[in-house]
This record gives C-alpha cells, structure tokens and sequence, in this order.
C-alpha cells in the first residue's frame, strides 16, 4: 500500500484572520472554501495550495464541535496529518492487521467526495493521521 502526503489540517481561530500569511507570504492559492456541518464535523475550511501542496485551514463553526475542543485542549497549529491511498478500505484492513487502532465514528465521506477515517492517536505516539482516497470519477 501506498501512503503519499495529501494535505496537513490546522486548527484556526478565525480562516479570514490566518489566510494572509498562506496567501500573501507562502504564496499560496485559494482552491476551495466550505462548511461541513455534519456532527463530530463542524468545520469552515479553506484549501490553499503552496506549490504541490495543500493545507487545510480548519475552524470551528460552533464553541461546542470537536476543533472548538481541538483549540481549548491543545491550542491553534497543526491538527492532523493526511495521507492519500488508492483502497480506503484496503489500507484499514492492513493496518488494524498490524495493530493499529481507527477511530471508527469518523469514518466517512466529505462533502467534496474525500472517503476518510482517522487512526487512533494511541497508535501513532500522539500524531492525529487521517487515511483518505477519493473516488475515481
């Protein structure tokens, strides 16, 4: 199986208040901006891409959804790690085969069409891992 860097997730207080430094200094571009309501969820994101790479701008829609935890408990920064594989399912199957825990409640399908699961931190020394692929269309 392979793992290929797809995007990192930060936890923000405000997009609006973080997205200059990504677009003015790093020279990043706006690809995508968007709510998920969806419980457990309850994010606003903004996708900048800098050069080959994405990052996930990630603030709370709500003071109760989990990155309003997220913030409170470890502050602003880096939030998760994704990483793209062709068989989403594949991927789980080989790795809780080698031990490693999911946290199964996010197991789901965003509302850009990512299919996506995280990895329990207990498995990965601390470091929020999503598994993610996206549909062949």
């Amino acid at each position: 199986m392979d793992y290929v860097l797809d995007h990192v997730g930060i936890a923000v207080r405000s997009i609006d208040d973080a997205l200059p430094f990504y677009l003015n200094v790093l020279n990043g571009l706006l690809e995508d901006r968007y709510t998920s309501d969806a419980p457990g969820v309850e994010v606003h994101v903004a996708v900048v891409r800098t050069n080959d790479k994405v990052i996930e701008l990630l603030e709370p829609t709500n003071v109760n959804s989990p990155m309003a935890r997220f913030i409170k408990q470890r502050g602003k920064g880096v939030h998760h790690i994704a990483y793209r594989v062709e068989d989403l399912d594949k991927a789980i199957l080989e790795a809780s085969e080698k031990g490693i825990r999911f946290l199964e409640d996010t197991l789901r399908t965003n509302t850009r069409g990512r299919r996506l699961i995280y990895v329990n931190p207990a498995s990965t020394q601390g470091t929020l891992i999503e598994l993610c692929s996206y549909s062949k269309n």
